[in-house]
């Protein structure tokens, strides 16, 4: 495993991004929720950087995952917790890493059984671009095309670090 790319440029362009995404939508009061385990984490520095004074959401999309039948449930399952109201809401939706957008479509489901937010602002810290659904990050810190054998993980939470794992191959 071998450090990848600095966090801190990723976190800055994530930050940025939004902040102008937030301006032009004219978004003054967003909530942001993040996907456990690297989106919470995530949603955690990225709302201290846009001073959002909301405790964040967290979700864990387990029960929502589409393949959930055939892998069974992980036991480290937690429950999700959305301390505000979802309905009429801005939402800014963060995970670490993007690939075929199964886990957004899900964590979409999941937020949509709490009420129907005005607006879902997707933002990622790795996008792989691998999609098997048509879902898109609105913002990305780093697009990235990883090998057969390639993996990326987002190490933390304290300190934050993303790491390329090679099976070898």
């Amino acid at each position: 495993m071998t450090a990848l790319m600095d966090i801190n440029q990723l976190l800055d362009e994530l930050e940025t991004g939004l902040r102008r995404i937030l301006e032009q939508r004219g978004i003054d009061n967003p909530v942001l929720i993040g996907i456990r385990t690297g989106g919470v984490w995530l949603a955690d520095v990225i709302g201290k950087r846009l001073g959002i004074e909301q405790p964040f959401g967290e979700l864990d999309i387990s029960f929502y995952r589409d393949d959930f039948s055939r892998i069974g449930l992980n036991p480290k399952v937690k429950p999700s917790s959305l301390p505000f109201d979802t309905e009429g809401r801005d939402i800014i939706l963060i995970d670490d890493v993007i690939m075929s957008g199964r886990t957004i479509r899900a964590a979409m489901n999941e937020i949509f059984d709490y009420g129907r937010p005005a607006s879902i602002i997707l933002a990622t810290l790795i996008d792989l671009g691998a999609r098997e659904l048509p879902i898109q990050p609105d913002v990305v810190g780093h697009s990235l095309a990883l090998e057969a054998h390639q993996r990326i993980k987002l190490r933390g939470p304290d300190p934050l670090r993303i790491e390329l794992q090679d099976s070898g191959q």
